[in-house]
Formats: C-alpha cells, structure tokens, sequence
C-alpha cells in the first residue's frame, strides 16, 4: 500500500511536468505523421498552423525525405524523444499474465513511464455491467473511474464514445490502444502489475486533469473519453510516474493501493 497525506499530496511530480512530458511525445507523434494531417491542419487557427508550416517547407523535407520514407514506428518515437521504449510481455510474476517491460533505454526517477486509457466515469454514471469480471478498473481518490479493459462491452463502448466526439478529422481521443498496436506507446499502463514483498513499487499512479489550453491536434493522441458528453470540467487522466531509476529489461510494477490518511 501506499499512503498520502491527503488527495493533494498524492503527486510525485508537478502538473506542469507531466503537461509537458505529454506535449512533447505527442508533438513527435504528430509530427511524424505530419503528411497525414493536412486535413486536420486546414480546420486549424492560423496561430497553431504557422507552427507546422515550416516542416512542409521544401528544404525541411528534402532534409528528411530518406527518413520520412519509412516512419518511425510509436515505441521507437517513443525512445528518440524521452531516451526509452516500453513493450507489453508475459510478466516476471508466476500467473501474472501480461506485464509492461522497460524493452529499450534507461528511465529516469521522476519521468512519466506510461499512462491508464480508458472510459472515464463520473461517481454517478453507470458502470455496473462494464465492471463484471473487469480487473481493469481504476478509482481515481475523488471517486472518478477509468475502465481500462480492451475487451467486450468496455472496448465497445470505448469506440463509441470515441466515434461520438469526432469532429471530421479532429479526433478527441486515441483509440487505437484497443489494438496490439497503439500510436500512443504510453497507452498501456492497465497491464502494470502490482508490487509485492519480492518486488518493490517502481512507478506509481498520478491523476492528471487535461486543462483547456492543451493543444487541440495533440488530443487524437489521449487515451481517455469521457463516457457522457455532458461531464463538466476537465478530463481526466493517469499516468505512471517513475518512483526510481529503471533499467531496460526491469519490469513496471506499481502500487494498486493508495490510502489517504
């Protein structure tokens, strides 16, 4: 178990690293996939186009056009921006089944690892059928669940909810965790396992509220969707955080109980 204070002081790092540590992977992304996008870019403000004109320029791409030939695959995105890579494999833990491995890199003590997708649920909207047999349910301290599973109805209504509050090419959330193949590499953070006596916590969970001012063509890229489209305020999202240094080969575990004193 792990223990706070009170709700405010289960953070490990500031809000504004973790706002940052998510711009920065997802800015990478986008820009990878930039010949991909221009539908996206027309619907743009002027002010947030300008800041991509510059990789259509003809010097920029001739500079890159070997490299564009044959993009980067989200892991390896992953690696180039933030110094490592995370894959999902049979867990070091007898009968743990998956688990979620540091495969290339070194991570840093206090470096957002991974992140928790899913359907976001308010305290009061319906989850009870959702929750049968779901291992893969998180409750965030202030009562806030995230459905995690990428099965059965809890994919289903994923993808709905997804589908809902797409605007043309302006997607709000990232669906593709629900494949074996991801395009937000952090999206699987539901397969972290749970430390025990042998194996001490190596990351820990951090609840992050996504603020207005995020930019708009990086949201395709969070792996959460509010289940009603009349929730109010921010959404909300988790990561994992590392508590320590981690080597390539160790694999995550976290601790799936925290308790507010």
């Amino acid at each position: 178990m792990r223990y706070v204070q009170d709700s405010r002081c289960d953070k490990l790092i500031p809000d504004t690293e973790v706002h940052a540590a998510l711009e920065k992977l997802f800015r990478a992304i986008f820009l990878q996939d930039l010949q991909s996008q221009n539908e996206l870019l027309c619907m743009l403000p002027e002010a947030t186009k300008s800041t991509y004109r510059h990789f259509h320029a003809p010097e920029h791409q001739s500079k890159t056009s070997s490299e564009s030939d044959v993009p980067l695959e989200a892991r390896e995105i992953l690696h180039s921006t933030l110094g490592f890579c995370i894959a999902r494999a049979p867990s070091s833990i007898d009968s743990a089944g998956t688990g979620v491995f540091v495969s290339k890199g070194h991570v840093q003590k206090g470096a957002v690892v991974s992140m928790y997708p899913g359907t976001v649920y308010q305290q009061y909207e319906p989850i009870f059928f959702q929750s049968i047999r779901n291992p893969f349910i998180f409750r965030c301290i202030d009562g806030i669940l995230i459905d995690g599973n990428d099965k059965g109805i809890s994919q289903y209504l994923y993808r709905s909810c997804s589908r809902r509050d797409q605007l043309g090419p302006l997607k709000l959330c990232d669906a593709t965790w629900l494949s074996a193949f991801p395009q937000n590499p952090w999206a699987v953070g539901q397969y972290v396992n749970n430390c025990s006596n042998e194996r001490e916590a190596n990351v820990c969970y951090q609840e992050f509220d996504v603020p207005e001012y995020f930019p708009i063509e990086l949201r395709q890229y969070l792996p959460n969707i509010n289940y009603s489209p009349d929730s109010q305020g921010p959404l909300r999202c988790v990561v994992l955080v590392a508590l320590r240094d981690i080597d390539c080969g160790e694999e995550l575990f976290s601790n799936y109980f925290t308790i507010v004193q």
